[in-house]
């Protein structure tokens, strides 16, 4: 009389017991009991630990970084890098070939001409000073030119300051050294 009954239907499984809806969380709640067991950390961590763990977060997020860097992916590159007008920029500047990039070539030849012909040594000096304050101009000039497309293209509003010196950096680099990879070729025209 008081006790079980025999034939007790069985329970319904939960998926019918719950049926999914759309925009509901389609679980149970868990219990107090379960959410603390999953939030619980020990109150000191392995210090040695923690920075190996760090230290491996920082290499793949540089690693990924460097990664975007060569292939151009825009999402992942610095903020320095970042955004339509930048990439605009590097495509004046790998578009052309400029004083700047053949300077560090020539000054090196210069140097070791320079340690055997002693007499030709002034004048080589002479024209190494006289080619870099021509690239310097170069990438002055460059800038001038390019600040109008720049406006024209990108309205009144758009930010030029750091452009100068982004612009000059990438105008005394050698091509094939230039990261981001340059996206155009020479005498192209900027995308």
């Amino acid at each position: 009389m008081f006790g079980r009954k025999k034939d007790t239907p069985a329970p319904e499984p939960a998926e019918q017991a719950h049926p999914h809806r759309e925009g509901a969380k389609n679980r149970p709640t868990p219990t107090r009991k379960e959410a603390q067991a999953a939030r619980k950390r020990p109150l000191v961590e392995d210090p040695k630990e923690a920075k190996r763990r760090a230290k491996l977060e920082r290499r793949e997020a540089y690693a990924k970084q460097r990664e975007a860097m060569y292939t151009g992916q825009e999402s992942a590159l610095p903020a320095r890098d970042r955004g339509p007008v930048r990439r605009y920029v590097r495509d004046v500047v790998d578009s052309r070939i400029g004083v700047g990039e053949i300077l560090l070539p020539i000054m090196l030849v210069v140097l070791v001409v320079s340690a055997f012909a002693q007499t030709w040594a002034g004048y080589l000096f002479i024209t190494v000073y006289i080619l870099m304050i021509y690239a310097v101009i170069d990438a002055v000039v460059l800038y001038f030119r390019t600040k109008p497309k720049l406006k024209a293209r990108f309205g009144n509003d758009v930010e030029t300051k750091g452009l100068g010196w982004y612009m000059a950096m990438r105008t005394f680099q050698f091509r094939q050294l230039r990261v981001p990879r340059p996206g155009v070729d020479r005498g192209q025209p900027p995308r």
